[in-house]
């Protein structure tokens, strides 16, 4: 994987200005899917090649994984599954209008995690909590599974759906739910001001890159 993140960055202003042309369709859905491709698990697109999240990853113990280092807000382990919640909510609830894998797949029993919204507003207590308790294998194996359902998302979409607002009653689901908390709505806000083509460029490919800098610098404390 190019690792460079200006040359990330820069294909990812390329892919905004894609996305906002009907007529380059075809070639910003396959921008969009080297740009997930390398925030995420190799595992997800089968590319054969390392992305930026196994670079990370790859070399790291379970118990390094759930670290949190002096004046760090987070482990890595919270940061694959904040990573994960928040793609699959945006994905499938918001762009797809289908149930979270979270719950379609008992990804909550399987990874034995005490919360289900997005980590938007969590304590520090509650970011420990979860740090200590989450499955690792389970929980790579569930951002893994998000990961290809985004894809498939992705491949069912036409040219009109990327100027589709994000409806309403979708977002209203998302608190009823329980997947954003009270706390955090600022979320629904600012995901109700976007368009479909506006979530394809932060859950799955901005928001992944911005906290995979952070594990970075997170792993760069433990290694």
């Amino acid at each position: 994987m190019d690792t460079d993140r200006k040359g990330w960055n820069a294909r990812q202003k390329k892919l905004r200005t894609l996305l906002s042309d009907p007529a380059s369709f075809a070639q910003a859905i396959d921008l969009f899917m080297q740009q997930h491709a390398e925030v995420h698990s190799s595992a997800v697109s089968s590319h054969g090649s390392l992305s930026f999240e196994d670079m990370i990853i790859r070399d790291l113990t379970a118990q390094q994984m759930v670290e949190i280092p002096d004046r760090m807000e987070h482990s890595i382990a919270w940061i694959m599954w904040h990573l994960a919640r928040i793609e699959d909510v945006t994905m499938n609830m918001l762009i797809a209008g289908e149930s979270q894998l979270l719950e379609r797949d008992d990804w909550k029993r399987k990874m034995g995690i005490p919360a289900v919204h997005t980590g938007n507003a969590m304590s520090k207590r509650e970011t420990i909590e979860l740090s200590r308790s989450v499955d690792i294998s389970e929980l790579k194996n569930y951002r893994v599974a998000v990961g290809r359902r985004t894809e498939e998302i992705v491949k069912q979409l036409d040219p009109d759906a990327l100027v589709q607002a994000v409806s309403p009653t979708r977002l209203d689901l998302l608190l009823r739910q329980g997947a954003v908390v009270e706390e955090a709505k600022g979320l629904i806000d600012y995901w109700g001001k976007r368009t479909i083509a506006g979530l394809l460029l932060m859950p799955p490919t901005r928001h992944c890159f911005i906290h995979l800098n952070e594990a970075a610098r997170i792993k760069a404390k433990l290694v």
